[in-house]
């Protein structure tokens, strides 16, 4: 099998610097950098040879150094006045999920979410939690900050409209590729790229506590979400491996040190699993836990994933969790996610997709990397 060549680097995740220096490199002026960025970004070309301001001979230069995409949209499912969730492949044949959703009540800022993109940060995921579909196929590869900042610009064509806010919830720990995400983080923020508020974007973790130190002393005023899930090593050890060597006694001083650093509330995302994590007893240590970390927290009913056993409790024991939680003098939300008939657990049509294709012999193969297998 022939090896998949390397892609050009993508422009879409350089930093004003970078591309200064490459365009000097090419005997150009400091002006152009602004020229291209503003071919990028504001009027969303796809070729250098549609940046008719340029040179004939520059256009080809860069064309040669840099890409502008690197992936191509797929498929779709859901529809415009629904959650839809976009499937893009990548240069080397693996596909990644964008989830676009529409307006609702707000979760990670103080106004209506409007549009909220939820962004992959890796090629399926080592972490292994235990109810996740992005993780069962295991770990392929980090996503490149150019490949992160695509995502945005091709839904954004797609969906014909702006992207309000992003989280970075979809497949993938987007701690254990920092770099890349603190790099496009910077390109979307900035106002000669895509121009999205710190504040507009919410990176969620599993609970890598070292890297939480390091995204707190990050300058950007990003929000954090924390994927809990278990208010007990007992309960967190059942479903979620990085537990084992992030404890609650190592992540909770991180998230204290995040408090110090940064003025946005942190956010606790609990997926409520029938008979696993859905007790009074984990209703009462959460409403404890976020009260003394200032934390919101956002309750989500488990999302059916084809070959895994769990299921979401009752509307009405979800209702006394949420009721518990809130007693503690907690900001506390209830979401009946939308999207829940088009498989929207992040990975799971990416598995479809590549399981039809042949790249994975099944949706849970026996030998996949993740963190219990040493990855």
């Amino acid at each position: 099998m022939s090896a998949t060549p390397t892609p050009l680097p993508s422009l879409l995740g350089l930093q004003t610097a970078e591309l200064g220096a490459i365009l000097t490199e090419l005997g150009e002026k400091p002006y152009r950098v602004k020229q291209v960025q503003e071919w990028v970004f504001q009027k969303r070309v796809e070729s250098f040879d549609a940046m008719s301001n340029l040179s004939k001979p520059l256009q080809e230069a860069l064309a040669t150094r840099l890409t502008l995409r690197s992936m191509t949209y797929a498929r779709v499912e859901g529809s415009e006045d629904t959650t839809r969730k976009f499937l893009f492949k990548l240069y080397d044949g693996r596909f990644i999920e964008t989830v676009l959703i529409p307006a609702s009540p707000s979760l990670y800022g103080e106004r209506s979410d409007r549009r909220t993109l939820c962004v992959s940060s890796q090629v399926g995921c080592a972490y292994d939690c235990k109810f996740c579909a992005s993780g069962l196929a295991g770990f392929t590869r980090n996503l490149t900050a150019g490949e992160i900042v695509e995502q945005i610009l091709q839904v954004e064509k797609l969906a014909g409209a702006r992207v309000d806010n992003l989280v970075f919830m979809g497949m993938g720990e987007p701690l254990a590729n920092l770099t890349n995400v603190m790099r496009a983080i910077e390109v979307l923020n900035a106002q000669w790229g895509v121009n999205i508020g710190a504040r507009h974007m919410t990176v969620s973790t599993s609970g890598l506590a070292p890297q939480i130190h390091k995204l707190a002393d990050f300058p950007l005023q990003v929000r954090l979400a924390i994927s809990l899930h278990g208010a007990s090593n007992e309960v967190r050890n059942q479903i979620m491996p990085v537990n084992r060597k992030y404890p609650l006694e190592e992540l909770f001083p991180a998230l204290e040190y995040w408090n110090s650093k940064k003025k946005q509330r942190l956010t606790f995302e609990f997926i409520l699993i029938d008979g696993v994590n859905d007790s009074l007893e984990q209703a009462r240590l959460l409403g404890e836990h976020a009260s003394r970390l200032d934390a919101k927290v956002n309750l989500i009913p488990y999302n059916t994933v084809e070959g895994l056993q769990w299921k979401r409790p009752s509307e009405r024991r979800q209702d006394t969790f949420r009721d518990i939680v809130a007693s503690h003098d907690v900001m506390t939300t209830l979401r009946r996610e939308k999207g829940h008939d088009i498989a929207a657990a992040c990975g799971q049509l990416r598995l479809k997709q590549e399981t039809e294709e042949g790249i994975i012999t099944s949706p849970v193969p026996e030998k996949r990397k993740t963190i219990s297998s040493g990855a």
